[in-house]
């Protein structure tokens, strides 16, 4: 990159515009930039740096004074600089934000920032952008370099110099992330042990979930009695023989499950014999009713024949009539007509006699040829008369273009205040708008905390509810377990009583001289005395007593297995947080998204207004020129509607006559017209009229001569409307089509020969029933059977599989964990340097390397700087310290210990080293001109020689460098100067 020209208006101390060419100072390779202090030696650099940047480095922090305190409210403020690069030569104009007197009302108003950017093509500038964002995504792409990149490789601005060999880790740390843009490998760092964390909360679950199958299946060996004679596993056992024991239980389980499923076949044979018997009998059964109603039915139907014949009869009748009924109504029709014609006729007569009209010949011919005639002669007046109708439209023209007038002389006036409004818009715009974007900048990190937030309250929620919940499930399990036990010893006891009594229940079954079923002995000298009886349905009750605690106890066992393992993987993910504590984290940080989300939608909602309010206020002299045009114009308008009214009224008053109006005469010699009209038309119809009643009264005599019937009389009480014949005929049709249908179901059930008396159906549903009873019973061992042994493949497999798969993942998250502890400095990393920092490490030996090869010879042998990452004290970063290696002591010194002569030297070596390596990171671009605003007033004699010879040897290849200094030496030794100096009125000046 190469500076050729800068120009300065109201900029900092300068007032009136100031032009610095650079390529005057090509040949000499280095000039020197002389002057007082605080004539504005280094606003040179600062308004090189706001017109590439917009920003000024001096005022970080602080009131932004770029333009000049001089000014008069009319005076420009601008930079301008002209630079080349490898993609050609450009051009950056740009203008600072600023306060400035108020065109009316008084005050103050804020002059917005501008800024264009100019390519040089084809022996002329172009604009290759014009506004802010624009031209900073094209700077970027031009220049190479962040402001922070061109600050520390172009522009050595002063009290920055040495800030990079004088800071410690963490502020060299700041300053090389910003330079090389290792942001990321922080990310990666986070990402890395948020992975560390999730495959510690999935390996403490998934130990709980072995446990909890492992002893859910133990529990389910040990309720149906599967151990064997071996027992349940030993206390201590590991997990995997606790699994090979519960394998072995399964082949048991699986061996019961087969038996209770052949007992279960039996019955399911024995009730479907049962059940085809019960449905043969209810199909007799509904066959026989069906037969006795069918009966019935038949027995109706043949009580009904004779009013079906009478309606037969009825049908036959009114369709003979039917065929009349078109010629009846014809002649009734004619004579209708005939009436109606007579009558108009007669009224129409009346109308023409009353309107005074004289007409030799009245005949039809006549009448119409007259009302022609008048037709034709109201034409000439039917244009006048649409004048006169649209007086009002007219009128309404005319007030319509009054009104676009009015408008039109609004809007000018709107467009002059308007002008005035919009740059104070802009400027509170722009200010809300620097808001948002501080705040949008947040949204990925605010997301990321919202995400583990929400994920810790979530689980502190699903540990508090599984923790009641696993309460309430101990306690109905100790309650279960007790219920259990008592129905275990009520059962136990109920066999106990019916052992002991069973000598006095086989004593009531002895009869005497007949042998006993025990001892076959026919004498019975003693017989025992049942006094305490117990039936078997007294031992099938507890049974079933049994049998319903039991499962109880087992559903809620199961509940308490799946609770503990559930609380267990909730608590580990919960990382230590009450419900409480992890709502206000996920509150704070849904907040805080919100915020930065909302700032977001805000700064683009923002920019685009402001865009659209710049355009406006560029356009805004061009809408008033369009709304003056537009007032013409509606004069013109105005004109033209008034002349157009003026020559209608003239025609209608000639057009009148002695007449009301126009329309009026038009309207008496139209109604003479249709008067006349009428009357032919009523003389023609009567006269058809009579001949219809003479034809219809012919047809109708034949049509009856024809037919059945004597007179019109007969046939009109004979007729019957189409819906009448319609239902006739579907009271015959269905009579006929149900007694088919009967006839034919009777008919079938009849060869049956189904009994008379009711079929008795007790006997065939209580066998059913005890088929179905017997096959539930068995239904219900088979499936208990089944269950477990389903259950306990299914539990001892998923505990197996997951055993197994616990030692792969064991082994991965270690490896997980410690190269996210290597990445983030922790455990093993002895230098405690996170990934970021070993990155910028590498990028410092490079750069302090490249700083030796100058300071070697500055300091004549004395001087080398070294990277250290020695361990700072107490926990500090540390990492990229950077220490003095002393050839004459042969030991190390931190940089701090320096004179200032040495620091100079050393600070300028680095940050030429800096420059060099950030350079060639960003694409190896061409510096071809540099700036240092540093105090050379420091230095002794000899020293200042030895960086005269550094800085001329930096001139080699074509660069330009320029020094800022008010030290009489340089200005002896470097030829090539700009002066700048203040006037005695106030402004500055550059010679």
């Amino acid at each position: 990159m190469r500076l050729h020209r800068l120009e300065i208006a109201g900029f900092g101390p300068f007032l009136d515009r100031q032009t610095v060419d650079f390529d005057a100072f090509a040949d000499d390779g280095i000039f020197l930039i002389a002057g007082r202090t605080g004539a504005g030696k280094s606003s040179i650099l600062d308004a090189v740096c706001f017109g590439l940047y917009g920003s000024v480095p001096r005022y970080e922090g602080g009131e932004k004074r770029l333009r000049s305190d001089h000014c008069e409210p009319d005076d420009p403020s601008e930079v301008v600089v002209e630079f080349s690069t490898s993609a050609g030569r450009f051009r950056v104009t740009r203008s600072p934000e600023y306060l400035r007197p108020a065109k009316r009302g008084g005050g103050l108003t804020k002059q917005v920032s501008a800024v264009r950017l100019d390519v040089f093509r084809d022996g002329d500038w172009s604009t290759l952008a014009a506004k802010e964002r624009e031209v900073g995504h094209e700077l970027d792409e031009i220049l190479q370099l962040s402001r922070e990149q061109f600050l520390q490789v172009i522009l050595l601005a002063q009290n920055r110099f040495a800030r990079f060999l004088l800071a410690d880790s963490k502020e060299r740390q700041g300053l090389l992330r910003r330079l090389f843009g290792t942001e990321r490998f922080e990310d990666v760092q986070a990402r890395f042990d948020e992975r560390r964390r999730a495959s510690e909360h999935a390996l403490a679950g998934v130990v709980a979930t072995v446990d909890a199958r492992v002893a859910e299946a133990e529990r389910v060996v040990t309720d149906a009695e599967l151990w064997g004679d071996a027992g349940a596993g030993h206390e201590g056992a590991s997990t995997q023989e606790r699994i090979d024991a519960l394998r072995a239980a399964i082949t048991r389980a699986e061996y019961r499950a087969e038996r209770r499923g052949a007992e279960r076949d039996e019955t399911e044979t024995r009730l479907t014999a049962a059940d085809a018997a019960l449905t043969a009998a209810h199909d007799e059964q509904k066959a026989q009713r069906e037969r006795d109603r069918a009966r019935a039915a038949m027995a109706q139907l043949d009580a009904e024949e004779p009013e079906i014949e009478r309606a037969k009869t009825e049908l036959q009748r009114a369709r003979a009539a039917e065929a009349l009924r078109a010629t009846l109504t014809a002649a009734t029709r004619a004579a209708s007509a005939l009436d109606d014609a007579q009558t108009g006729e007669a009224d129409a007569r009346e109308r023409w006699d009353s309107s005074g009209i004289t007409l030799g010949d009245l005949t039809p011919e006549a009448l119409t040829s007259w009302a022609a005639d008048r037709i034709r002669e109201s034409g000439a007046w039917a244009r006048v008369a649409e004048l006169e109708d649209a007086a009002d439209a007219r009128a309404a023209d005319l007030e319509a273009v009054r009104a676009q007038v009015e408008t039109a002389s609004a809007l000018v006036e709107s467009r002059d205040a308007e002008r005035t409004e919009l740059p104070a818009r802009i400027a509170a715009l722009t200010t809300r708008r620097d808001e948002a974007r501080r705040g949008a900048d947040r949204i990925d990190e605010c997301k990321r905390a919202l995400s583990s937030a929400t994920a810790r309250r979530d689980a502190a929620a699903t540990s508090v509810t599984a923790g009641g919940a696993l309460g309430d499930a101990e306690r109905s399990l100790a309650a279960a377990s007790t219920a259990l036990a008592d129905a275990q010893n009520a059962l136990a006891a109920l066999r106990r009583r019916r052992l002991d009594g069973i000598a006095g229940e086989l004593a009531t079954a002895l009869v005497a001289g007949e042998p006993c079923t025990v001892c076959g002995s026919t004498e019975h000298p003693s017989p025992a005395e049942h006094s305490d009886p117990v039936s078997a349905e007294d031992i099938e009750a507890a049974e079933a007593v049994r049998d319903a605690a039991q499962a109880t106890e087992r559903t809620v066992r199961d509940r308490v297995t799946s609770l503990t393992a559930d609380l267990a993987a909730a608590a580990a993910r919960a990382e230590g947080r009450t419900v409480e504590a992890a709502d206000a984290e996920v509150e704070a940080a849904s907040r805080a998204h919100a915020d930065a989300v909302a700032a977001a939608g805000e700064f683009a909602d923002l920019d685009a207004e402001i865009e659209q309010a710049a355009l406006a206020l560029t356009a805004l002299d061009e809408k008033r020129t369009e709304a003056a045009a537009a007032l013409a114009t509606a004069r013109e308008q105005l004109a033209a509607v008034a002349q157009r009214e003026q020559d209608a009224t003239a025609q209608i008053a000639a057009a009148r006559g002695a007449f009301e109006s126009v329309a009026a005469r038009v309207a008496a010699v139209v109604d003479q017209a249709r008067t006349a009209q009428t009357l032919a038309a009523a003389m023609t119809e009567r006269a058809r009229a009579e001949a219809a009643v003479t034809a219809a009264a012919q047809e109708q005599e034949e049509a009856l001569a024809a037919s059945d019937f004597d007179d019109a009389t007969a046939a009109d009480a004979a007729m019957r409307s189409l819906p009448d014949q319609e239902a006739l005929d579907a009271r015959i049709t269905a009579h006929r089509v149900q007694r088919e249908k009967e006839r034919s179901t009777l008919l079938e059930l009849e060869l049956r020969t189904l009994p008379e008396e009711p079929i008795d159906l007790a006997p065939v549903e209580a066998a059913a029933l005890e088929a179905r009873t017997a096959w539930k019973t068995a239904m219900d061992a088979a499936g208990r059977a089944e269950t477990v042994a389903a259950q306990l493949e299914r539990l001892v497999a998923s505990a197996a599989s997951e055993h197994t798969r616990n030692a792969e993942r064991q082994a991965e998250h270690e490896i997980l964990r410690g190269l996210a502890d290597t990445i983030a400095g922790r455990a093993g990393n002895t230098h405690k340097m996170t990934l970021e920092t070993f990155v910028l490490a590498a990028e410092l030996e490079e750069i302090v390397t490249a700083a030796n090869r100058r300071l070697s010879e500055m300091s004549t042998g004395r001087y080398q700087l070294q990277h250290s990452d020695a361990l700072a004290a107490r926990g500090a970063a540390s990492g990229l310290g950077i220490v003095v290696f002393d050839a004459f002591t042969g030991q190390t010194r931190p940089a701090q210990s320096l004179s200032g002569g040495e620091t100079f030297l050393s600070s300028l070596a680095l940050a030429l080293g800096l420059a060099e390596v950030v350079t060639a990171r960003a694409g190896g671009i061409q510096l071809d001109t540099l700036f240092i605003d540093e105090g050379f007033g420091s230095l002794d004699a000899d020293t200042l020689d030895v960086a005269m010879r550094t800085l001329d040897e930096l001139r080699s290849g074509g660069r330009t460098v320029g020094v800022i200094s008010h030290v009489e030496a340089m200005q002896e030794q470097i030829p090539a100067q700009l002066t700048v100096r203040a006037t005695p009125e106030g402004p500055s000046v550059i010679d």
